[in-house]
């Protein structure tokens, strides 16, 4: 794969000494808003490949995994880099359904700037302007382009309008899509700052013209609005009296004033952009370069020493200490190993000594591990196609390639000094699939390919369950799922789903007495041992007693650890549904014993025979596990996601605003866990996708008589 030029790829790698000749953008929006296409339109508009490829026909650049290419959507972060005067971009690709959140995660801390892709024809989805409200909360400088101006039910204005709703002030366009001669198609842009026409009828470079009258009064209405937006942002504090006496602005200095309140994120520029025709593009690549900002104007990660000790702030400086995060992980047929790198302090280079650290991570299947590696080569990836480069500065990303333990959110820093960077916030994994192996060989192939599996993706984790014995994927949704297991079937893995089983419990409901017998003789030493207990139940969470209360030595005293042995050994087997026995009191009351043929062995065997005859008259029941959940949704959704908790057999314990959102509010409740499997489904379906959920194990209770004996009946074909 490395140093082939694939997809029309022209010209060598780009490559900066310096952190302010970067700009990291990641490019965000729902599923179907045209990001992919628009990095394809933008890296040929800039000579990066020799033509841009299509989504449908699987061609593109971003889109190089096979699942992507055959759901023809993204399913993960891609990079690819372009120059445009003399500024390395690094375009950021995430996927726009929340199922892969992620990437998405994984793109926004790679990046130092938003762009925002919003579709013209269909508008937003709710997770976008969600997205929208994170970003804001730690100033991230953002812009929006308003894509697929070409198709025919595209509507600029209303686009527009509905980013100022759902985004908020200070989301204005610097320029307004101008029609053609026939009236319909976008044939170019009229700028309302230059006042300036750019016609895109001959393709790139558009030529530049003064206005048609007609075109004038749309743009003095837009002109005075942007002007005054910007105005209001400038720290010339004389330049809104200025222009509200009249005075004509000079363009200069409005366009400095735009691009500092643009990269402090303060203001959000509005670009329309057609990948097909190439209207806008040159216009968002300036914007890109001019007003988003380089790495030296963003704030740093915080570091540690491996062992949590405090170390001063990180500067972008491509002298000091070396600190760079691997933000994703992939394994390539043909490289192996490829880890896509931010470099936020020192240099990255080839034969380069390092140490890989990830912590933090144990409970997704990711134990703390540390290591010490030597750098083979260093790239920068475009794509799939890597092309080697001599260093990576601070502030740039790129990719190093068969590192042996470098996973997803580590921390790679010199060998002498070795940091560590507080991983970024992931989302929990919340829907369970259970997966088996066709056969033995195929289980060796599903372990390799898991371990490389849970590597790059930090949203999925691993459970090898030792009640149930399954081994379960959990997920962030179907779509996640489906291109989890298409990639292990696609390392040369046969497997198959199965349903997945809850772990419950079996305890007594009523009082019952017990008689073990276990005489057996068959030459020589026999076996003998004779018990009765008495069995209670306790309250939920008691857990086990065992008491003592024979009396006149009927059972002798060193047998008496062995009856205890024996009743707990049946408890863990279960009784009738193979489920472990919790919450009781078993007292040993009396037995026999023979002075030749008794034995640890055979007091045990009665333990558990007495065990199950007190099962027989004991009314043992079924015990579900009973979670605490945390659903987070728009104000909208309460009542249907209420409704819905009530029809899952849960118990709503009350409604409280979300302190973190405006319009949103928090449902607290009580769920069994075996109504939970597909909630991350369904929540998903019941609130547009905008909500989310928290899961903790609260307590077992009795499970319904129906679905009692449902699981007793499935618990014998197991």
């Amino acid at each position: 794969m490395a140093q082939k030029n694939e997809k029309g790829v022209t010209g060598s790698a780009p490559v900066v000494t310096e952190p302010g000749r970067v700009r990291n953008v990641v490019l965000v929006g729902h599923s179907g808003a045209g990001k992919t296409t628009l990095v394809e339109a933008l890296l040929a508009a800039s000579g990066t490949i020799s033509r841009a490829g299509a989504v449908t026909e699987g061609t593109t650049v971003c889109d190089h995994d096979p699942a992507a290419v055959r759901q023809q959507r993204s399913v993960s972060l891609a990079c690819a880099p372009l120059t445009h005067r003399d500024v390395k971009v690094n375009l950021l690709d995430t996927p726009g359904y929340g199922d892969f959140v992620g990437e998405l995660r994984a793109g926004l801390r790679a990046a130092d700037a938003a762009l925002f892709v919003v579709s013209a024809v269909d508008g937003m989805d709710a997770a976008t302007a969600a997205l929208w409200e994170e970003c804001a909360a730690v100033d991230m400088p953002r812009a929006v382009a308003v894509s697929r101006l070409d198709h025919p039910r595209a509507d600029f204005d209303e686009a527009v309008a509905l980013c100022q709703r759902v985004f908020g002030d200070n989301v204005l366009p610097l320029y307004l899509p101008m029609l053609g001669d026939d009236g319909e198609s976008v044939a170019g842009l009229m700028g309302l700052i230059t006042r300036r026409v750019y016609d895109y009828s001959a393709g790139l470079p558009p030529e530049v013209r003064e206005p048609d009258p007609e075109h004038l009064p749309a743009i003095q209405e837009s002109r005075d609005e942007l002007i005054e937006g910007i105005i209001a942002e400038s720290e010339d504090e004389t330049l809104m009296d200025r222009y509200l006496g009249g005075e004509e602005i000079d363009p200069e200095v409005l366009i400095t004033d735009l691009e500092t309140a643009v990269a402090r994120g303060h203001f959000y520029p509005v670009v329309p952009v057609c990948a097909e025709t190439g209207v806008g593009l040159d216009a968002l690549l300036d914007g890109l370069v001019a007003a988003f900002p380089s790495p030296l104007e963003h704030d740093l990660p915080a570091v540690t020493g491996v062992d949590g000790s405090p170390r001063p702030p990180l500067t972008c400086d491509p002298d000091g200490p070396l600190v760079a995060e691997v933000v994703k992980t992939t394994v390539d047929r043909h490289v192996g190993r490829v880890s896509l790198v931010r470099v936020f302090s020192g240099t990255l280079r080839p034969d380069q000594v390092i140490h890989v650290s990830g912590h933090g991570m144990a409970e997704r299947g990711h134990p703390d591990h540390d290591a010490d590696e030597r750098v083979g080569h260093v790239y920068t990836p475009l794509g799939a196609t890597l092309r080697e480069v001599a260093a990576c500065v601070a502030g740039d990303l790129c990719a190093i390639t068969k590192s042996g333990s470098a996973e997803t959110g580590d921390t790679i820093s010199a060998k002498d000094d070795p940091l560590l960077i507080a991983p970024w916030e992931m989302p929990e994994p919340l829907l369970p699939v259970a997966i088996v192996a066709r056969s033995r060989a195929d289980e060796d192939a599903l372990a390799r390919n898991l371990s490389r599996l849970v590597a790059g993706d930090p949203t999925l984790r691993l459970e090898r369950n030792a009640e149930t014995h399954q081994l379960v994927l959990w997920c962030m949704g179907e779509a996640h799922a489906d291109v989890v297991l298409d990639r292990l079937r696609g390392g040369g893995v046969e497997l198959d789903t199965e349903p997945v089983r809850v772990p419950l419990r079996e305890t007594f409901t009523a009082a019952a007495r017990g008689h073990g017998r276990h005489v057996k003789q068959s030459g020589g030493h026999g076996q003998y041992a004779v018990c009765d207990i008495e069995v209670e139940p306790l309250p939920r969470g008691a857990g086990f007693e065992f008491v003592d209360r024979v009396v006149g030595g009927a059972v002798p005293h060193n047998y008496i650890p062995s009856v205890e042995k024996g009743v707990r050994a049946q408890m863990e087997r279960g009784l009738v549904a193979g489920c472990p026995v919790v919450d009781l009191r078993v007292t040993l009351v009396d037995g026999k014993a023979h002075s030749v043929d008794s034995s640890d062995a055979a007091f045990q065997t009665a333990g558990a025979l007495a065990l199950r005859d007190a099962a027989e008259k004991g009314q043992p029941t079924l015990l579900e596990p009973v979670d605490e959940i945390t659903v987070r949704v728009p104000d909208s959704s309460v009542g249907a996601v209420m409704g819905d908790l009530s029809g899952r057999r849960g118990r709503v314990l009350g409604t409280e605003p979300d302190p973190e959102a405006e319009g949103r509010t928090l449902v607290r409740a009580e769920v069994p866990a075996t109504e939970l499997l597909r909630y991350a489904v369904e929540l998903r379906s019941m609130t547009a996708g905008t909500g989310t959920f928290r899961r903790e194990f609260a307590r077992h209770e009795p499970m319904p008589a129906h679905l009692a004996d449902q699981a007793r009946k499935e618990s014998t074909t197991h």
